[in-house]
C-alpha cells in the first residue's frame, strides 16, 4: 500500500519499521484474551502469565511510539524550515520520557503497585535524579535557547576556541553539538556550553554577500617622501591615478597660490607624497577589482607606525566566500601590491635575511 501511494511521507513509517512493531500488538492481544481459557483453573499461574503478557505489551507500545517519533523527525526534516529549527533535541526528551513511563509501568506490573504510588515514593530521590539527569536538563534548556534565538543550526560554520572547534555543525542533539573541523576532525561540544560560553557563528558573513579582507603591508618609513614633478608625470600615466593626480594637483596649486606659499622649501604649503598617491592607487584598484563587493565597506588606511614601518591596510569585502576562492582573491590583490610598490619609490619592510648579511659582509670586504 505504501509503495502505491503518491505521498512519500508514509515511506518513512516503513523505513522506521513502525508497522513492523505495531504488528506485535495482534498476537499480544489474542494471547491476553485467550489466557483465561488456558489458565482459568489456575489463578496464580494466570496472574503471572497476564503480567508477562502485559510487560510485553508495554514494550511493544513504547518501541512503536519511539519508532513513530523517529519517522516524525524524518518527515519534519523534509521541510525547508527544519534546517533553521531542528527538533532532534526535543524528540530525544520525549524518547527519554517514554522510556521512563514504560519503566514505571513495568515496575507497577511486576510489584502490583499503582504508578502514582511509585511517583510519590520517588520524591526523596529527586535530588539524585537531578544529579543523574543534570546534563540532559541543561541540554534541554540550552537547546530551547539555541533554537528560539537562532543562535546556531546544522550547517553553520562556528568557531569556539575553548573547545578546539572550528568548522561546520553536523548535528545538534540533547546533550552535544558535533562540529566537523576544517582538518576533518570532529569536536563534540556540550549543548549547554554553547549558551554559557562564547562562540563565533559565521552565518552572518555567509548571508551578507561578502567576506572581509583585512590585511596590511608594512612600508619602510624611510622611503616616504614628497612627490617631484617627474614622479607626478610618471604617476599620470597610471590608469587608476590620472584623474586623481590632475584634480589633486590643481587643488594644491590653488591653495598654495591663495595663501602665498613660498614653495622653495618642500615643508611649506601642501604637497603630495608617494605614500599618499600609493594609498589612493590602492583604493581605486581594489574598488575596481571584479571580485570585490563594492557595496560593502572599502577602506585603505594607515595603521599606527611600529618597529616594522607603517602598515597600509586593505579593508574590503570579497564577493567570494568559499575558503579557497576567498584566499585566491586576497592573494591576487597582495601579489599586485608587492609587485608595484617599488613603482612609487617605496620599500616594503622585512627583517634582514641571510642574503642581506652576505651583501653587507661583501661590501665591507670590498
Amino acid at each position: 500500500m505504501v509503495r502505491k501511494t503518491r505521498s512519500k511521507l508514509d515511506d518513512f513509517l516503513v523505513q522506521r519499521k513502525v508497522f513492523h512493531r505495531l504488528s506485535h500488538l495482534a498476537p499480544v492481544i489474542v494471547i491476553y484474551v485467550l489466557s483465561d481459557w488456558f489458565w482459568g483453573h489456575h489463578p496464580e499461574k494466570l496472574k503471572i502469565f497476564q503480567d508477562v503478557v502485559s510487560l510485553y505489551l508495554t514494550v511493544v507500545i513504547i518501541m512503536s511510539f519511539r519508532a513513530l517519533l523517529n519517522a516524525f523527525e524524518d518527515i519534519y526534516n523534509t521541510f525547508s524550515f527544519a534546517h533553521e529549527r531542528p527538533i532532534k533535541g526535543y524528540l530525544q526528551v520525549v524518547h527519554l520520557l517514554a522510556i521512563i513511563v514504560g519503566a514505571l509501568i513495568a515496575v507497577s506490573i511486576v510489584f502490583n503497585v499503582e504508578v502514582l504510588s511509585i511517583l510519590a515514593g520517588m520524591g526523596a530521590m529527586a535530588a539524585v535524579l537531578m544529579l543523574v539527569f543534570r546534563d540532559s536538563i541543561l541540554g534541554l534548556v540550552a537547546g530551547v535557547q539555541l533554537s528560539a534565538n537562532r543562535m546556531v543550526r546544522v550547517g553553520d560554520w562556528i568557531s569556539m576556541p575553548s573547545h578546539n572547534a572550528d568548522g561546520t555543525v553536523m548535528e545538534i542533539t540533547l546533550n552535544t553539538v558535533k562540529v566537523r573541523n576544517w582538518d576533518k576532525t570532529i569536536s563534540t561540544i556540550p549543548t549547554y556550553a554553547m549558551v554559557s560560553n562564547s562562540f563565533i557563528n559565521w552565518r552572518g558573513m555567509e548571508e551578507s554577500g561578502g567576506r572581509r579582507i583585512a590585511r596590511a603591508v608594512h612600508i619602510d618609513i624611510r622611503s616616504v617622501k614628497f612627490c617631484t614633478p617627474e614622479m607626478l608625470e610618471k604617476f599620470r600615466k597610471i590608469h587608476h591615478l590620472k584623474d586623481y593626480i590632475d584634480q589633486r594637483q590643481k587643488e594644491i596649486e590653488e591653495y598654495n597660490r591663495t595663501h602665498n606659499i613660498d614653495e622653495s622649501l618642500p615643508v611649506n604649503g601642501r604637497r603630495m607624497t608617494n605614500l599618499g598617491v600609493f594609498r589612493k592607487y590602492l583604493e581605486n584598484y581594489v574598488a575596481n577589482h571584479p571580485r570585490i563587493n563594492e557595496k560593502m565597506t572599502l577602506i585603505i588606511r594607515h595603521l599606527e607606525p611600529n618597529e616594522k614601518g607603517i602598515p597600509v591596510q586593505v579593508y574590503a569585502f570579497s564577493r567570494e566566500q568559499e575558503w579557497a576562492k576567498y584566499e585566491s582573491v586576497q592573494a591576487d590583490i597582495f601579489d599586485h601590491i608587492l609587485a608595484i610598490v617599488s613603482l612609487f619609490e617605496l620599500r616594503v619592510f622585512q627583517n634582514p635575511s641571510g642574503d642581506d648579511l652576505k651583501e653587507l659582509v661583501g661590501s665591507f670586504s670590498n
